[in-house]
């Protein structure tokens, strides 16, 4: 296994449409809670609106050889970007500044999984999200029924805020200030 990273300039996104593909069939397979409404996302509806939204956008994919095996897609948004006709993903107010930093999409493959690629992805993305001094709140957004994502973002020092969509997707946030 030979394992490298590349940080992809929003241009060149349609690189990791097959991921974020997977990523949406993956999290159908996982859901408990309305897994219907992943079949209108993918990569043309979710993640290009998303890197059109935001202020700065951070994506990588992990490969072996020339096989994809991984991404992360952070970015950082006005705060008002999370309340739209899908969902209002957290309180405004509780915001301190106009932006917040959110892990967007995190995918490895199956056969990838415990081999360190994703806390390398994880902390290549917080790496870039601490970067932006006036960015306080960071967020992360797990479908229902992905356990595994869950704890992972656990342990890296993420805490449970709260459930939306009736819990199709649980809120992770974290603090400029819980940062080591």
């Amino acid at each position: 296994m030979n394992i490298t990273y590349d940080v992809i300039p929003d241009d060149k996104i349609e690189i990791c449409s097959d991921l974020c593909n997977e990523l949406m069939k993956f999290q159908k397979s996982k859901a408990l809670i309305k897994p219907e409404l992943f079949d209108s996302m993918k990569f043309e509806t979710w993640m290009v609106p998303s890197i059109k939204n935001a202020i700065h956008n951070y994506t990588v994919i992990a490969k072996d050889g020339d096989k994809q095996v991984g991404y992360v897609y952070s970015n950082i948004s006005r705060k008002e970007t999370y309340s739209n006709d899908f969902a209002t993903f957290f309180d405004l107010s509780s915001v301190r500044g106009s932006y917040v930093g959110c892990l967007s999409n995190f995918y490895i493959k199956d056969e990838y999984r415990q081999y360190g690629i994703g806390s390398r992805l994880f902390n290549m993305s917080i790496d870039w999200l601490q970067q932006f001094e006036y960015v306080e709140d960071y967020f992360i957004f797990v479908s229902n029924g992905n356990t595994n994502a869950l704890e992972f973002y656990k342990r890296k020092g993420f805490s449970v805020s709260h459930d939306i969509l009736d819990g199709f997707i649980t809120v992770l946030r974290k603090h400029k200030k819980d940062f080591h």
